[in-house]
């Protein structure tokens, strides 16, 4: 199995009634962006506005070539508090993910996720959420 050519990683907290601010004092750390229910966004480059249907926090870290997922959730949850009593919290009430692009340039290539690393996103509740992406050409 060849390695993943590349991978993208960013954490995500989503609800109806999710506060940025309130996030970002509990995690410790600042979005890489954000939306409150009902917030309309900045124009887009073609002019369009939208008006977000549920909050959301997300953070995100620079794409690994070749993938590494391994090592983007560690750097995620490295920014972020430790106490897993605010990660059960947070997790009660809102969506809670890492989102992972895995981008395939071959058929047969493939990641793996260390114990340690599935350790860390159960016992804070986060679930991993892969989506695959297949070279087109």
């Amino acid at each position: 199995m060849t390695a993943l050519s590349r991978s993208v990683a960013s954490l995500r907290l989503i609800g109806d009634d999710l506060i940025p601010e309130e996030i970002s004092r509990l995690l410790g750390a600042t979005p890489t962006a954000y939306e409150t229910k009902g917030a309309q966004s900045q124009p887009n480059a073609g002019g369009r506005t939208f008006t977000a249907r549920t909050g959301s926090w997300r953070l995100k870290v620079p794409d690994r070539i070749p993938g590494d997922l391994n090592g983007q959730i560690a750097e995620l949850l490295a920014q972020l508090t430790c106490d897993l009593g605010v990660w059960r919290e947070l997790a009660a009430r809102f969506r809670v993910d890492i989102f992972c692009g895995l981008f395939l340039n071959e058929g047969n290539e493939g990641i793996d996720l260390t114990p340690a690393t599935l350790a860390s996103l159960g016992e804070r509740g986060i679930l991993l959420d892969l989506d695959i992406y297949a070279n087109q050409s």
